[in-house]
Parts: C-alpha cells; sequence; structure tokens
C-alpha cells in the first residue's frame, strides 16, 4: 500500500512539472533564446506575467548559452522588481525592429507588439512618430543621436602643407595680426608723443617701420632695435612682451600635442564630408529609423545622403550593427547609425572613431501595446531609476572601453575666447601706455608755457603737430652732400 502511494506521489509531482505554463508569442519558438525571470530570482506568485520581445544587439541583449543578458536585461530586471510583475523574454522572429510595409502591416518587434504577441518591445527600439501610431513609448531610457561610424586608416588625412598653423584658429591668427599691427602703430604714435622718445625730427628712432620690426623681434623673443627710452613706451613694450610670451608658450603646447598624436587628421568630419568624398561607401541598417529620417528629411545634405545610399540599396545597406561594423572594418565603409551603438563599437574597436556631427537627437523607449496601463508606470520607474543614478550606472557598466585613455583625448585649435584675457590685458597696457605719452607731453608743454608765459593749449597743440609730422626733418637728412646745381 505504501508503494502504490508513493508512486502515485511521484507521478502527481511529475505531472505538475511537466503543466508548468510556457510563454507564448515571440518565445513559442522552441529553438529560440530565451529568458525567464523565474530563473533569475523568486517573483511573486501573485504577480502578474509580461512577455517580452527584443533583438539580439550587443550589449542591449547578448546570447550566452540558452540564456540572454546585457543592458537591456538589467533594465528590465530593475523595473520587474519596482512594478512588480515577472517576465518571459524572446528574440524577435524576422530579426528587425519594426518597419510598416506598403500593405499596412508591422513587421519586427513593433508587429509583434500591434499583434498583441507581446507585451514588450524591451530593446534600443527608437521612439518615432510613425511607431508611436501603432504603440506607446515610454520615456526614453537612453538618449542618442545618428553618427558616422569610420574606420581610422581609412578616414584619416596626411597633413597640409600649412599644417603648422594648426594650434591656433584662423580667427585667432587674424587677432593676433591684428594686436601686432595696432601694438605697432601705439608704439609709433606713444614714441612721437612721449617727449623722452623726441629728439628731434631729424633724430627720431621710432619710425612706423622701425616700429614694426621692434614688434616682430619682441614676438620671437629676439629683442629689436631702437631700445624704448620714455615710460610710455615701455609700458606699451612690456605688455607686448608679455602678449607674445603667453601666445608663444600655447603655441608650442598645441603643437607639441598634435606632434605627439600624429600627423593625420580626420577628413570626415560632417555628413557633407561624407556626400562630396568617392572613396568610401556609405550606409545604414535596412528598415531602420535612421534610414527613415533621411528619407523624410528637407534638408538639401541629408536628401543627398539618402539618394546615395538608395542608388546602392543593394550593396550598401546591412542587415544589423554587428554585420555594419565589420563591414566598417573590413572594407572602405563608413556606417550611418545610432551614435550611442557606435560608441560601443569604438569602445570595442580601438581602430574605429566617430565623426564629431551627430543628427536628429532622440531616444529608445520600452513599446508597449496601444492604451496599455503598464505605459505610464514603465515612465514613472525609468524616471526614478535615472535620477537615482542606476541608469548611468549601467550605461557605464556595459560601455566599458578596452581602449587606454589616449585614443580619446581630444583637442581642437585655441579659439580667441580662449586667449581673451591676454588680448584684454594688451589692449589695457596700449590704452595706458597713449595715456601716459599724452600725460608726458602736457606735462612739457605747462612747463614751457610757463617759461614763455603763454597759454598751455596752443603749446601742447603746436607740440603734438610737430610731432605728428612725417618725417619732415628725416627727409633733409638724405644725401646730405648733394647741392641744387
Amino acid at each position: 500500500m505504501d508503494k502504490v502511494l508513493r508512486f502515485a506521489l511521484y507521478a502527481l509531482t511529475t505531472l505538475l512539472l511537466i503543466g508548468e505554463p510556457h510563454s507564448t508569442g515571440a518565445t513559442e519558438d522552441d529553438d529560440s533564446i530565451s529568458k525567464d525571470s523565474d530563473s533569475v530570482r523568486g517573483g511573486g506568485k501573485d504577480w502578474p506575467t509580461m512577455y517580452i520581445t527584443t533583438i539580439l544587439e550587443d550589449p542591449y541583449v547578448m546570447a550566452r548559452g540558452t540564456e540572454l543578458e546585457g543592458y537591456c536585461m538589467d533594465l528590465l530586471e530593475k523595473l520587474s522588481q519596482m512594478l512588480h510583475f515577472k517576465y518571459k523574454v524572446g528574440v524577435v522572429k524576422d530579426g528587425k525592429y519594426g518597419i510598416l510595409s506598403p500593405n499596412g502591416n508591422w513587421s519586427g518587434m513593433i508587429g509583434e507588439v500591434v499583434r498583441k504577441e507581446a507585451d514588450l518591445a524591451v530593446a534600443p527600439l527608437t521612439i518615432t512618430s510613425i511607431r508611436e501610431d501603432a504603440v506607446d513609448f515610454t520615456q526614453p531610457f537612453l538618449h542618442t543621436g545618428i553618427g558616422i561610424l569610420l574606420e581610422k586608416e581609412s578616414s584619416l588625412e596626411e597633413a597640409s602643407l600649412f599644417h603648422f598653423l594648426t594650434p591656433f584658429s584662423k580667427e585667432t591668427w587674424g587677432g593676433i595680426f591684428i594686436a601686432y599691427l595696432l601694438s605697432s602703430l601705439c608704439l609709433f604714435l606713444a614714441a612721437r608723443i612721449s617727449p623722452c622718445e623726441w629728439e628731434g625730427n631729424e633724430d627720431m628712432r621710432f619710425t612706423f617701420l622701425n616700429s614694426l620690426w621692434f614688434g616682430a623681434g619682441a614676438f620671437t623673443l629676439q629683442g629689436a632695435m631702437p631700445q624704448p627710452r620714455s615710460l610710455a613706451v615701455r609700458i606699451i613694450s612690456a605688455i607686448w612682451w608679455l602678449f607674445s610670451i603667453v601666445l608663444l608658450t600655447a603655441y608650442i603646447a598645441g603643437f607639441s600635442f598634435i606632434l605627439e598624436s600624429g600627423s593625420e587628421q580626420l577628413s570626415i568630419q560632417t555628413f557633407e564630408d561624407l556626400v562630396k568624398q568617392r572613396q568610401l561607401d556609405f550606409g545604414t541598417m535596412e528598415g531602420s529609423s535612421t534610414l527613415l529620417y533621411f528619407k523624410n528629411s528637407k534638408n538639401p545634405i541629408q536628401q543627398m545622403v539618402y539618394e546615395s545610399m538608395n542608388k546602392k540599396k543593394e550593396t550598401v545597406f546591412a542587415k544589423n550593427y554587428q554585420e555594419a561594423i565589420q563591414r566598417v572594418l573590413d572594407s572602405n565603409y563608413a556606417f550611418i547609425g545610432e551614435s550611442i551603438s557606435q560608441d560601443l563599437a569604438i569602445a570595442r574597436h580601438c581602430n574605429l572613431i566617430r565623426s564629431p556631427e551627430v543628427l536628429g537627437a532622440r531616444g529608445f523607449g520600452i513599446a508597449t501595446q496601444k492604451g496599455s496601463p503598464w505605459t505610464n508606470k514603465l515612465s514613472v520607474a525609468i524616471l526614478k531609476l535615472g535620477e537615482s543614478g542606476e541608469l548611468d550606472y549601467l550605461r557605464s557598466k556595459w560601455w566599458e572601453s578596452s581602449c587606454s585613455d589616449d585614443d580619446h583625448d581630444k583637442w581642437s585649435p585655441l579659439k580667441p575666447h580662449a586667449l581673451g584675457g591676454i588680448f584684454l590685458i594688451l589692449a589695457m597696457g596700449l590704452l595706458l601706455g597713449m595715456v601716459v605719452a599724452v600725460v608726458e607731453l602736457s606735462r612739457k608743454s605747462k612747463h614751457r608755457a610757463e617759461q614763455e608765459k603763454k597759454s598751455c593749449c596752443p603749446l601742447f597743440t603746436e607740440e603734438l603737430s610737430q610731432r605728428l609730422q612725417r618725417r619732415g626733418g628725416e627727409r633733409r637728412q638724405e644725401n646730405p652732400g648733394k647741392t641744387k646745381p
């Protein structure tokens, strides 16, 4: 009798195990890789079960044997604990994100949510207006844009003949040239006005050409003749020397960095550069929101990007990110896609680089069925995770770079605002020097007026006019031996 009872108990236990419920929709395929929240942690018995569709993309969702892991899986686990639900995850059957066909049917993850084969789509799914018509989206859990992924060797160009000018921007070089001319002019005027520098027209040392030469000599730290004697000219000279030293220090530091980092620079900085070049083919992922963005854009450059890709659609479109990255590594190919995913590829492959320009700021959200009560709950939970720093932690966890820090050093030419302080000091020094020169001349005029018992103002005007005459006495010095026949 005991054996019969024991056998009946074993049989009942076996039936209960066999009869455990399994997922439907996206997870019904016995060959698909899936993840069950019950296998990770014991959820509440009365918690509802959510059926999730996703797509394999590193590092959002990755297959490890028969299990799934990645950024989205960690996010889903945190959301399930916050909102008290169990989940069963399956990979989308057709391997697509979701695009609307001409007959009005959706493919990919969006299609599975629309057909109610899945409750949620948790993946790097871009929020777009056309998708919002078919499903509801939560608040974004990641923000991204559209960038250009390039292979370093194929996208770098040799330095130009005037590469030595790159430490400063064009605007900065223009400002330096204007400052040089203005300083030389102030030096010339201060020397003309100041009585200490003036020894008569026939012995005026600081002509305008001499002032230009003096400024150039100071700028190269070589010094130049003549030497200033008056306080006004010395102030202007000292300020110009200080300005020169700061500029030379900044230039040497910038040029040293350029030489150490190599003499090559990125040839494709913008999408306009990408369209104009002929060395690289470029494309995006077929059926992606990136392709739709360029298709609907009214920007002429972006329209040219779409037309160029559409002409070669048989060869330039990639089926997934893994294929796109491999094509960038193996051939002359530039991939246009989500910048955040490209950043991951750069972190994993140190010979990849992304162009500086990023278009179309957008976000990744969780897709839910239209009118689902879970949309708002998930949005609030995502906002809480962002406020607590959990999303930043997941971002740093799954985007950890294997490249050295030197590979991510960024440098750009110095702009005028970066040197604005020294330009301001130069302007104040020039102004102070001119004021001192005028004060020196006025004191001499006042002293002369006292001696001759005349008004000071006419004598000041006379002195100033005499000093500003153009080389009157110098011409008389030329060829002193010649006499008029």
